[in-house]
C-alpha cells in the first residue's frame, strides 16, 4: 500500500534490509530473513530484533524507498506484506514516474514531485473506499474531487454528503452546491464568470431554521454569530434539513460537550460517518426513544408487518423494530398500538405455514405462556434465523449467569439479602440510621408501611376498589406484563390514576424496569455495598438533600425511609460517575420508594435518567434545558395567540424548568403529582410537553393580561396548586404554592381542577405531537442550548482574564476566539492522543475529581506554535529560528507543567508582545534564555546562544504594522 512519504536517515541501518530492485530513484527491499532459510545467522539475529524491538517489521516485509542521488536521506513510500502487492507498485512508478523524473534539474524538486504523486494516490484510494459506500459511487468520487479541489481541506476531512442548491446573497440566487463534511458545510458557485465559495465549520451553526419568504418558496437558514446564509431550491429539502441538522448536532455534542452528553460509539468516531450512518443513526433514535429503551441498543431490523390484536379481534398493521434484547412493534399511526417483547422473555420464534390468509406467519411464544402472532413479513427467512441467533447467544449467556450465580452462593453465607426493618421506637435517631444503612434493604414499598389513614377516605378506598378491577379487566384483554399491548384505551386507565397497589407493578412494566432488574440479579446489593463509606461531592450533596424530600410525607419523617433514600442515591451515583447527583433527583426517587420496594426503586431511577429523560441529570441539565427550548416552540406554535399577547415567551417556558426536571411533583398536590408520574411512565416526556401546554392554555387570559413575570409566576402557582386529583392527598399542598399563597392574598380566586380532566383534555388536544416531532425538535434545538453554554463560558473566561492585560475587549474576544478555534482544528484533524487529552484538559475539575464546573480550552505545543506563528509581531525571519522561539515560550507559559497552555497565560502573553512596554518585552525575550525556557533537552541550544540572534535579528516592534498584521490575522480565521 502506498504510504504517506517518511524519512529514512540511513537507507540500510545495520543491514536489516536487502535490496531487490533498484534505479536511479526507488529502491524495492526485503526484511533480511524474511523468506530465507532459517539456518542463517543474520536473518535469526535479525528475526530476534524484530520481535522485540520492532513489532511494526514483521507486518511489512518489503518496502519502496524514494532515493535522491546524492542525499542521504530516503523516503519510505510504499509497504507491503507480499512481494506481489510491492512489485505492482514498483511497476507502477517505473512506467509513469522514472523517465518524468530525468527532466528535474533540481534534485529536490524530484523528491517533492515525487512526495506530491503519492499523496495523489493515497487520497485517490481514500476518495474510492468513500465511493463505494455510497449509492452512486461515480458521481460520488467526481464530488468528492471538486470539493477538494475547491477548498484545500486536509484529506481526512471526509465528505458525507452534497446537494444541489441555490444560495442566496440579497436578492440574487447563486446556483451551486452545497458540501457537507464532518467538520464543516461549505458552498461554491461558479456562475458567469463569477465565483462564490465560502466554509461554515459546523462548531459556529448557532441555529438553523426552515423560512419562507416572498422570494424563496422553502429555504434553509443557516445562523452564525457573524451572520447568517439562506438556501433554497433543494430537490429534497426535507432530507437536506435533517442532514444538515444532525450534523451540526453531532459535532457540536463532539466538540463542545463531550464530557456531558452521550453520543453513540460510532458517532464519536467522524471517520466512520456516512449518509447511511446517519439515516440509521436517526432511525435509532427514534426507535429508542418510542420505546424508550436501554442507550446501549443497537437497531438491526425493520420490516413492515401485522400483528394479531386479540382485544380488537384483527390484525393491526404496522412496523416492527428488532434490537439486541427487544422486539418492538408500532401501529401505522404512532401510538395507536405498541407491543414491546424482552427477548429475556421470549421462549421461542418459530414460522409457521404460509397461507394466503396468513401469509409468511411467526409465532413468538413467552414465558407467559402467550404467543404472538405476526404476518406479512418480507425477508422471513432472514429475520427469523437473526432473531434466534441472538435469542440463543441471551439464552446461553443467562444460563452461564445462573451457574456462576449458584456457585458463589453455595459458597457463601446463607444470610438472607433482603431484611425487614420498619421499627418506629424511641431508640437513638442516629443509631437507628446507621444500622438501617449498614444491615437493611427494603422488600416492601414505603408506603405499605407508612400510608395514613385519614378521615373521610372511605370514597377514596371504594375508587381504588373500582379502579383495580377496571385494570383487572384491562390485563384479561390486553395482557399483562412488559408485553402487554398498549393503546389508547390504557391511557384511560392511567389518567384515573393507577391504583396504589399496582403503581409499582405497573411503572416497573410501562418503563420496562423490571427487564433490568432481572437481568441484573444482585446489581444494587453490590452498588450498597461498594458506595458504602464512600465521600465525595455527589454523596455531600446528597446527605444536604435527603431530609428536603417530600418532608411532610411520614416515610421521610423516619430513618427508615431516609436510610432507603439514602442508598438509592449512592448506589446510582456509585453506577454513574458522569451523572453523580443532581438536584431534583432526591424528589424523584423518594416517590418512587413510595411505591415501588427498594431495588424496584433504583432500577426505576436508572430508566428515568439514563433512557426516558436523557441528558437531564449531568452537570449542566443540558437534556431540561433542551426541552424548555422545544416547549418555548412548541407554545408558538401550538398557542399562538398567548405568545402574540405575552411579550416574553422565554419567561413561561422558563418556568416549566422545574415541571421537566421534577415532573411537576415539586409544583402539584401530592396525589396529583403521582398521576402526572403515571403518566409519565406511559406516555414518556410527550406526557409533560401535553399537560404543560394544557396549563398554560387553561390560563391564557390571565397570562395575557399579566403585567410581569412574578404575575405570571402567582397565576400558574395558584392554578397548580389546585389541581386536585379523586381521592385526597395525604400530603400538603406544595410549599412553593403556599409561599406565594401567603404573600400574594390578592390573587384571584381559581375554581379546582381535575387531575384526570386535565391529563385527558391535554392527550385530547395535544395528542398529535409525536415522539418523531420531538426528536427532531431536540436535535435543533441543542444546537442553540449549546452554543448559549458556549457564549457564557466564553464571557466568564474574559470576565477572568480582562483586569491581567491591557487589550481591548474587541481584540480579547478576537483571541479567545483563535484560541479556541486552533483547539477544534486539533480535534478535526490532529493526533487523536494528543487531541483526547487536549480535550479531556478542556474540562476544569471540581475537588471532587467527578464534579465539572465550566469548560476551559488548553492548546498543547503543537497547536500554540500554531498560532505563534500568526500572531507573533516581528517580522518572519529562518523557521529554525522561530520554531525555537515557539518551543521556549510555550515551555515558559506552561507553568503548571502539564505540556498544555491556558487562555489566561496565552493573553498575558499576547498582552506583553502588543501593549506592554519595552523593557517588558526586552524583559521577555531575555526570559527565553534562561530556564526554565531554556531546556537541558533541547535539540539546539546554540540557535539561540548565537550573537548573530541579538545583532542581525533586533526586536521589532511597529505599533502599525502590529495593527496590520492583526487585521491580516482576523481576515485570516
Amino acid at each position: 500500500m502506498w504510504l504517506n512519504p517518511e524519512e529514512v536517515l540511513l537507507k540500510n541501518a545495520l543491514k536489516l534490509w536487502v535490496t531487490e530492485r533498484s534505479n536511479d530513484f526507488f529502491l524495492l527491499q526485503r526484511r533480511r530473513g524474511h523468506g530465507e532459510s532459517t539456518g542463517r545467522i543474520t536473518g535469526l539475529l535479525v528475526g530476534a530484533l524484530d520481535t522485540v524491538l520492532d513489532s511494526n517489521a514483521r507486518v511489512i516485509p518489503f518496502r519502496i524507498l524514494l532515493q535522491v542521488p546524492g542525499s542521504q536521506i530516503s523516503w519510505v513510500i510504499a509497504s507491503g506484506a507480499a512481494i506481489e502487492e510491492v512489485n505492482k507498485h514498483w511497476d507502477w512508478l517505473v512506467h509513469n514516474l522514472l523517465h518524468s523524473l530525468s527532466v528535474f534539474e533540481n534534485k529536490e524538486d524530484v523528491a517533492s514531485f515525487v512526495k506530491g504523486k503519492v499523496k495523489g494516490l493515497i487520497a485517490e484510494e481514500v476518495r474510492g473506499r468513500q465511493a463505494a459506500q455510497e449509492e452512486d459511487p461515480g458521481k460520488f468520487r467526481e464530488a468528492l474531487l471538486k470539493f477538494e479541489l475547491h477548498f484545500g481541506l486536509p484529506s481526512s476531512e471526509k465528505l458525507v454528503t452534497y446537494y444541489s442548491c441555490c444560495c442566496w446573497k440579497g436578492r440574487v440566487p447563486r446556483q451551486g452546491f452545497l458540501y457537507l463534511s464532518i467538520n464543516h458545510m461549505a458552498f461554491y458557485s461558479f456562475l458567469l464568470g463569477k465565483e462564490v465559495k465560502f466554509v461554515i465549520p459546523w462548531a459556529e451553526v448557532t441555529q438553523l431554521e426552515r423560512v419562507s419568504t416572498g422570494l424563496m418558496h422553502e429555504a434553509i437558514r443557516v445562523s452564525t454569530r457573524q451572520r447568517q446564509r439562506e438556501f433554497s431550491m433543494f430537490l429534497n429539502l426535507d432530507e437536506a434539513y435533517g442532514v444538515i441538522g444532525q450534523l451540526a448536532d453531532i459535532t457540536l455534542r463532539r466538540l463542545l460537550d463531550s464530557e456531558g452528553l452521550e453520543l453513540d460509539r460510532v458517532l464519536q468516531q467522524p471517520a466512520r460517518i456516512t449518509k447511511r450512518i446517519l439515516e440509521e443513526q436517526a432511525l435509532r433514535e427514534y426507535v429508542l426513544a418510542l420505546f424508550r429503551l436501554p442507550r446501549g441498543e443497537s437497531l438491526h431490523e425493520v420490516a413492515s408487518c401485522s400483528v394479531w390484536t386479540p382485544h380488537a379481534r384483527s390484525h393491526t398493521a404496522g412496523t416492527l423494530y428488532t434490537t439486541d434484547n427487544y422486539l418492538c412493534f408500532c401501529s401505522r399511526e404512532e401510538g395507536h398500538c405498541i407491543l414491546i417483547i424482552p427477548l429475556s422473555e421470549v421462549l421461542s420464534i418459530e414460522k409457521a405455514e404460509s397461507t394466503s390468509v396468513l401469509p409468511n406467519p411467526v409465532i413468538v411464544s413467552v414465558r407467559s405462556k402467550k404467543a404472538f402472532q405476526l404476518i406479512e413479513l418480507q425477508d422471513r427467512d432472514e429475520l427469523v434465523e437473526s432473531l434466534n441467533s441472538r435469542l440463543r447467544a441471551l439464552q446461553w449467556k443467562r444460563s452461564m449467569f445462573r451457574s456462576k450465580k449458584h456457585g458463589k452462593r453455595s459458597m457463601s453465607s446463607p444470610t438472607p439479602y433482603y431484611t425487614f426493618y420498619y421499627d418506629t421506637g424511641v431508640s437513638d435517631e442516629e443509631e437507628i440510621e446507621e444500622h438501617v444503612l449498614r444491615n437493611t434493604v427494603n422488600s416492601e414499598a414505603l408506603m405499605t408501611a407508612f400510608h395514613q389513614t385519614q378521615p373521610g377516605t372511605n370514597g377514596s378506598k371504594s375508587m381504588e376498589q373500582v379502579k383495580e378491577r377496571l385494570w383487572d379487566d384491562h390485563f384479561a384483554e390486553f395482557g399483562r406484563g412488559v408485553h402487554m399491548f398498549r393503546t389508547e384505551k390504557i391511557q384511560r386507565l392511567v389518567a384515573m390514576g393507577i391504583p396504589e397497589s399496582l403503581r409499582g407493578e405497573l411503572w416497573m412494566t410501562l418503563s420496562d424496569a423490571s427487564s433490568e432488574l432481572e437481568s441484573h440479579e444482585g446489581y444494587y446489593s453490590s452498588m450498597v455495598q461498594k458506595s458504602m463509606g464512600h465521600n465525595n461531592l455527589a454523596t455531600e450533596e446528597i446527605e444536604r438533600d435527603l431530609h428536603r424530600s417530600l418532608p411532610d410525607h411520614p416515610a421521610f419523617q423516619n430513618p427508615t425511609g431516609i436510610a432507603a433514600l439514602r442508598r438509592v442515591l449512592t448506589a446510582y451515583a456509585h453506577r454513574n460517575p458522569k451523572i453523580g447527583y443532581c438536584q431534583s433527583m432526591n424528589i424523584l426517587a423518594s416517590v418512587l420508594l413510595l411505591y415501588a420496594k427498594e431495588e424496584e426503586a433504583f432500577w426505576l431511577l436508572v430508566a428515568v435518567c439514563e433512557r426516558m429523560l436523557p441528558d437531564y441529570f449531568n452537570r449542566r441539565v443540558i437534556g431540561a434545558q433542551v426541552d424548555q427550548s422545544v416547549f418555548e416552540e412548541l407554545i408558538r406554535e401550538r398557542l399562538p395567540e398567548l405568545a402574540e399577547n405575552v411579550p416574553d415567551i422565554s419567561a413561561l417556558s422558563s418556568v416549566s424548568l422545574s415541571w421537566f426536571l421534577t415532573l411537576f411533583l415539586s409544583v402539584l398536590p401530592f396525589q396529583s403529582a403521582v398521576c402526572v408520574v403515571d403518566s409519565f411512565f406511559f406516555h414518556g416526556i410527550k406526557a409533560i410537553f401535553q399537560l404543560g401546554l394544557a396549563v398554560l392554555e387553561a390560563n391564557a387570559a390571565q397570562l395575557s393580561s399579566s403585567t410581569d413575570d412574578g404575575q405570571a409566576l402567582m397565576i400558574l402557582t395558584s392554578f397548580l396548586d389546585q389541581v386536585g386529583a379523586e381521592e385526597p392527598a395525604c400530603v400538603p399542598s406544595s410549599p412553593a404554592a403556599e409561599e406565594l399563597s401567603s404573600s400574594h392574598t390578592d390573587t384571584p380566586a381559581v375554581n379546582p381542577t381535575n387531575i384526570t380532566d386535565l391529563l385527558n383534555e391535554s392527550c385530547e388536544k395535544f395528542g398529535d405531537l409525536t415522539v418523531r416531532q420531538i426528536e427532531r425538535l431536540r436535535c435543533r434545538h441543542r444546537i442553540q442550548v449549546l452554543q448559549a453554554h458556549e457564549d457564557t463560558t466564553k464571557e466568564n473566561a474574559l470576565r477572568l482574564v480582562t483586569p491581567e492585560v491591557s487589550l481591548s475587549p474587541e481584540n480579547l474576544s478576537d483571541a479567545y476566539d483563535l484560541f479556541k478555534t486552533e483547539h477544534f482544528i486539533s480535534l478535526y484533524w490532529g493526533d487523536n492522543s494528543l487531541a483526547a487529552a487536549a480535550e479531556a484538559a478542556a474540562w476544569k475539575h471540581g475537588n471532587s475529581g467527578h464534579s465539572y464546573i465550566e469548560r476551559h480550552y488548553r492548546l498543547d505545543r503543537p497547536q500554540f506554535k500554531s498560532l505563534y506563528g500568526l500572531l507573533v509581531p516581528w517580522p518572519g525571519s529562518s523557521e529554525q529560528h522561530a520554531d525555537t522561539l515557539a518551543n521556549r515560550t510555550f515551555t515558559l507559559l506552561d507553568q503548571d507543567r502539564n505540556n498544555l497552555v491556558t487562555f489566561k497565560e496565552f493573553a498575558v502573553w499576547l498582552d506583553t508582545l502588543y501593549c506592554e512596554e519595552l523593557n517588558e518585552k526586552i524583559r521577555l525575550l531575555y526570559r527565553l534564555h534562561i530556564p526554565p525556557a531554556l531546556t537541558e533537552t533541547e535539540d539546539d541550544p546554540s540557535l539561540m546562544k548565537s550573537p548573530l540572534l541579538s545583532t542581525n535579528r533586533p526586536l521589532y516592534v511597529n505599533r502599525n504594522s502590529v495593527h496590520c498584521r492583526s487585521n491580516q490575522t482576523e481576515c485570516g480565521t
